[in-house]
């Protein structure tokens, strides 16, 4: 046991001397020891008073702290209390307020009203495209609670009066317009009184908003964009313009109007088809009108010959046989003139069959379109509910816009298919009806 303490003291001792210090014997390390207690004790002893005096600030800090509080608690007691002293003067000052304005309280009121419209009225009005700022100190009257001044009033009939005066004019003015590609440039508007403004044959809107002047996201109609430039062009007398009353409400609802190709588009597959089906009927048609028609100008004009038949045309075939049967008898010279007619009626009359098929198959194509459509549409109210109507639009578009492709392919086609068909008809007719004739006289001859 004594060893090891002497063992542990040594190992202190190495410890706390200095790295320089060499103990070379017992006497030098009881030394190092000693010296190294003392320094301890003198360490301890200044830790102790920073302490101590660490201790005495934090007191004196708590001391002041208490009384700042103790101050806080008795300004906010007078605060409380003044406050309640004015709450009490203020509500005297109102009643007496109330008073004092006796009849002008009514007029108070009329003036914030109107003052209220007539921003309202001003802030959306294309008037302020040309006269910015007019409704700040309308704004302000609307809201104040104090009673209008006369200069207040007056600036509120101006307003009013200016509104009207220039709702009747129409006015050539520089602004700036912000393109839809970004940026902005300045143009030439013309306003219309208070329904319109017009640049270049574009229709503008004014947005209360952002207080900028703006083009519409897609202009309106050909017809109507075409008066609204000649207008711009105008320099004299008087030129005829689409005028929007509910000062561009219209408008909008104009562009948001789907058009002719979007419509298109929203049939879908279905409405390509039925595209197809309308664009190949169409050229069968006019190919098949075309042909029977050069082939009824060869005819009537093999008619005035028939002395001398052509192989260039239907009746020339026929009367050729004729002329290479007249020795046969009535019998032979009849089915031979038969075989004749029935070899040229399938190329008179190929292709009209067809057309009438296609006239047949559009409506059926557009009646696929709206049971697709129909489909999708249920679907939708499955997945979706049918809380947005804008979900389903896109499914019942289709369903109608096939119907109407369908119908807008079928009756153009089964008119082709009857002018067609009566030119084949009477071009056969006129085969048959000079077959009969041939015979006719042939037997006529053989019985003389």
């Amino acid at each position: 046991m004594k060893r090891f303490v002497t063992a542990f003291c040594v190992a202190a001792a190495l410890l706390a001397a200095p790295v320089s210090a060499e103990i070379k014997s017992l006497d030098q390390l009881l030394q190092a020891v000693k010296a190294n207690r003392l320094s301890d004790q003198k360490i301890n002893k200044e830790r102790e008073a920073e302490f101590l005096s660490d201790k005495a600030d934090k007191a004196a800090l708590v001391r002041k702290a208490r009384a700042e509080l103790e101050a806080q608690k008795a300004r906010g007691t007078q605060l409380q209390k003044a406050f309640a002293d004015n709450e009490l003067l203020l509500a005297a000052k109102e009643v007496e307020l109330e008073n004092s304005k006796g009849t002008l309280g009514e007029m108070f009121g009329v003036v914030r009203q109107a003052a209220a419209e007539t921003v309202g009225r001003i802030s959306t009005s294309v008037v302020s495209a040309q006269y910015p700022g007019r409704a700040e100190l309308l704004d302000k009257l609307a809201t104040a609670k104090e009673l209008p001044t006369l200069t207040e009033l007056e600036e509120l009939w101006i307003a009013l009066q200016t509104e009207m005066t220039e709702s009747g004019k129409v006015v050539a003015f520089d602004a700036d317009v912000v393109q839809l590609e970004g940026g902005v440039e300045k143009l030439e508007v013309i306003r219309i009184g208070a329904f319109n403004l017009i640049s270049g044959g574009d229709y503008l809107l004014y947005n209360s908003d952002t207080k900028q002047v703006q083009p519409l996201g897609r202009q309106p109609a050909g017809y109507i964009t075409s008066t609204a430039a000649k207008f711009s062009s105008t320099t004299s007398g008087l030129a005829p313009l689409y005028v929007d009353p509910s000062r561009g409400q219209i408008l909008g609802l104009l562009t948001a109007k789907a058009t002719l190709g979007e419509r298109f588009h929203q049939g879908g597959i279905v409405g390509y088809v039925i595209v197809v089906v309308l664009i190949v009927g169409l050229l069968i048609a006019l190919f098949k009108l075309i042909t029977l028609s050069l082939v009824g100008i060869k005819i009537r004009g093999q008619l005035k010959n028939p002395a001398t038949p052509s192989t260039n045309n239907p009746l020339g075939r026929v009367l050729k046989v004729y002329h290479d049967n007249r020795t046969s008898d009535v019998e032979n010279l009849e089915l031979k003139l038969d075989e004749a007619v029935l070899r040229e009626t399938p190329s008179i009359e190929a292709g009209v069959p067809i057309i009438k098929i296609f006239a047949a198959v559009a409506p059926l194509l557009g009646l696929l379109g709206t049971v697709v459509g129909m489909i999708e549409t249920f679907q939708q109210i499955t997945l979706f509910g049918t809380g947005d109507p804008k979900i389903m639009a896109g499914s019942i578009s289709m369903a109608l816009v096939t119907t109407a492709q369908g119908l807008i392919a079928a009756i153009p086609l089964v008119l082709l298919h009857s002018v067609v068909a009566g030119r084949a008809k009477s071009i056969v007719h006129i085969l048959d009806e000079q077959s009969t004739g041939i015979v006719a006289a042939h037997a006529e001859k053989e019985r003389a």
